[in-house]
């Protein structure tokens, strides 16, 4: 049984532990994770460093971040379509390109973001 169960603290230092491993794990095997955290790295500064509304910066904040949290939901996707097979499987290429087409329009997203409010 995979459902933990611990209640209270107890459950939420497990879910911060699970959380923080999946974390670890994508650093470990995604470039473009290690990438965009690196240039969250070069841009957290950046943002708090730009003569903008307080709005402006959350919206540059949260923009950049919703780029991390979609790359960890593809490699989420990516590694349950491997972990059901090596075999070609239409359907397993469609969701593996679905959730890297979600990554792309979010670096986009993001990127107008950035230009609008820099801009």
């Amino acid at each position: 049984m995979m459902k933990s169960e611990a209640k209270g603290l107890n459950r939420l230092f497990h879910a911060s532990k699970y959380s923080w491993q999946g974390l670890m794990a994508g650093l470990k095997s995604e470039a473009a994770l290690r990438q965009e955290i690196a240039a969250l790295a070069l841009l957290l500064p950046v943002i708090f460093w730009l003569d903008i509304s307080a709005a402006e910066r959350s919206m540059l904040l949260l923009s950049t971040l919703l780029v991390l949290i979609v790359e960890l939901l593809n490699t989420a996707v990516e590694t349950v379509v491997d972990r059901i097979g090596d075999d070609y499987h239409e359907l397993s290429g469609k969701a593996k390109d679905l959730a890297s087409a979600a990554v792309l329009i979010t670096l986009f997203g993001a990127g107008a973001i950035w230009l609008m409010i820099l801009w």
